[in-house]
């Protein structure tokens, strides 16, 4: 494969693979918990304003994962689940060390720079944004 190749085919694993764990997430705060289970969890947390965080994050992490999944506004989504994860980081998984077997911040820091990761190098040309915006003439290029 050539170096153009390898680009496309690694942004769109990234992309594919990163919006499938972030679709999970958002589906299991709907359905396995659901959004009422989701609140009260966020709340012991001390996640501020659990009522409205809960079903924001939830919803954010099924469609965003969705979106990413497809290629559909990866950068802006990107950002948002970044900025997702960070609340996590910061608010929840900070005090319990590194091993998300401790409850610890692993996994949302890989999920927060693989977000980081989509929002700088944007979606690749296996995406919907591509098809979209791809045309160098575009005003909104910079979304493909």
């Amino acid at each position: 494969m050539n170096k153009f190749a390898l680009t496309t085919t690694a942004r769109t694993v990234l992309r594919v693979v990163l919006g499938f764990l972030f679709t999970a997430h958002g589906w299991q705060k709907f359905n396995e918990w659901t959004i009422a289970g989701t609140q009260a969890s966020f709340g012991q947390m001390g996640v501020p304003a659990a009522e409205i965080a809960a079903p924001v994050v939830a919803t954010l992490e099924l469609a965003g994962g969705i979106a990413l999944i497809l290629g559909l506004l990866t950068r802006p989504v990107a950002i948002l689940l970044l900025v997702n994860m960070l609340g996590a980081l910061f608010l929840v998984h900070a005090p319990a060390g590194v091993f998300a077997m401790d409850g610890g911040y692993e996994l949302v820091l890989l999920l927060g720079t693989a977000a980081l990761t989509l929002a700088l190098v944007g979606p690749g040309r296996v995406s919907v944004d591509h098809a979209l915006f791809g045309r160098k003439d575009s005003k909104l290029s910079v979304l493909a």
